[in-house]
């Protein structure tokens, strides 16, 4: 199985802290050596970095290690291969455009049983081998057409969302994260975590390194930051796990 790292903020913040702990588990820590990507919202704009190498061995996991790019939305993902073999076009998050944004995608799981079959209309299509991909295309196909005049409302667009996660989910494992760089929402099929971040800070120690921070020597009194992840990154926080089939909307940094 995938693991996945999410994180939603209300001012833009680096997720190095977190991608350091998350970095180790591509190979080291734990399996998931078949892949990673990353994927920053910035305003309009979107920054994602894929590769087949294992996080722990690729130049450009330690380049976003170590560089502080700032997002108020941003998912990251380590691959166990499933389904669909060890290359560039099934590593995710997957990106698409819909309703004049980009949207990333990542899942943790496998599907079971599920063909997506677009029709001759649809305009998303699977360039890659992966259930992942093709769920997150029928997903945003879904979502197209239920919504012909445009996007809708935060909570118009969560139980959409949520229909079609439940409809996935009867095909096996559908743990995933989805942004739009305005929100971004996490889906539980059998595991997954967050934790939110505000003032008083303290200081949080990783689990796969040996790191620790101080957050009240990073942040200011306003910040809110909920990071989302497959199993708890640090050992000395506590994190909320999701029920199985519950999916929460993230915006400013909590879940609403």
């Amino acid at each position: 199985m995938c693991q996945l790292l999410g994180m939603n903020c209300n001012v833009p913040t680096d997720i190095c802290f977190s991608f350091t702990g998350f970095q180790q588990r591509g190979g080291r820590t734990d399996q998931h050596a078949d892949g990673w990507g990353i994927g920053f919202f910035e305003q309009a704009g979107c920054r994602v970095f894929i590769d087949t190498e294992p996080s722990v061995k690729s130049p450009i996991a330690e380049l976003v290690r170590h560089y502080p790019l700032r997002s108020t939305n941003v998912i990251a993902h380590i691959r166990k291969a499933t389904r669909g073999h060890v290359a560039l076009a099934n590593c995710h998050p997957f990106m698409r455009e819909l309703w004049g944004r980009y949207w990333i995608f990542a899942h943790n799981g496998t599907l079971r049983g599920f063909r997506y079959q677009p029709s001759k209309t649809a305009r998303y299509r699977p360039v890659g081998g992966t259930d992942s991909e093709a769920a997150f295309c029928r997903l945003l196909e879904h979502l197209r057409r239920a919504f012909p005049g445009g996007r809708p409302g935060p909570r118009q667009l969560q139980r959409a969302v949520s229909a079609v996660a439940g409809d996935l989910a009867a095909h096996g494992t559908f743990n995933f994260l989805l942004s739009n760089g305005d929100l971004l929402m996490a889906h539980c099929s059998t595991k997954l975590t967050y934790i939110v971040r505000k003032a008083p800070f303290g200081t949080a120690h990783l689990m796969d390194e040996d790191v620790s921070v101080d957050f009240n020597d990073v942040t200011s009194p306003d910040d809110r930051v909920a990071v989302i992840a497959t199993v708890p990154l640090t050992d000395n926080e506590d994190w909320t796990a999701l029920a199985p089939g519950e999916l929460l909307l993230f915006r400013g940094g909590e879940p609403q």
